[in-house]
C-alpha cells in the first residue's frame, strides 16, 4: 500500500483501495485493515485536502526500507548486520539452498 502512495501521492479512499487491488490480489477489509495498522504507526495519514478525504504517506521509502532492514538484522540475525551481509553473499553465490518444505 506504501507502494501506491510513494508513487501516486496523496489519494481519496476509492483511489486508493483500487490502486491497490490492482497490484495485489486482497479485498477491501484486508486493505482497510492494512491501512488501519500504518495509520496507528503513523506511517499513513488521513486528512482534508479541499474538502475531500485523502490519504498521505509519512514515510519515505528510503526511511522505511532502512526500518525493515533493521528489524530483519534484529529479528534474524541477532543486531549483527555483517551476519546479513555474508548470507547474502553467500546467497548470491548459491550457497544457501532453501530447505524442501515438508
Amino acid at each position: 500500500m506504501l507502494d501506491v502512495l510513494w508513487t501516486s501521492g496523496p489519494l481519496p479512499p476509492a483511489r486508493l483501495l483500487a490502486e491497490v487491488r490492482a497490484r495485489r490480489a486482497w479485498g477491501d477489509a484486508t486493505i482497510k485493515t492494512l491501512l488501519g495498522r500504518l495509520m496507528r504507526k503513523k506511517a499513513v495519514r488521513s486528512e482534508r485536502d479541499e474538502g475531500r478525504l485523502v490519504y498521505r504517506p509519512l514515510v519515505g521509502r528510503q526511511a522505511y526500507l532502512a526500518a525493515e532492514v533493521n528489524d530483519l538484522v534484529q529479528r534474524l540475525f541477532d543486531g549483527d548486520p555483517d551476519a546479513l551481509r555474508a548470507f547474502l553473499d553467500q546467497s548470491v553465490a548459491g550457497e544457501v539452498r532453501p530447505r524442501p518444505r515438508s
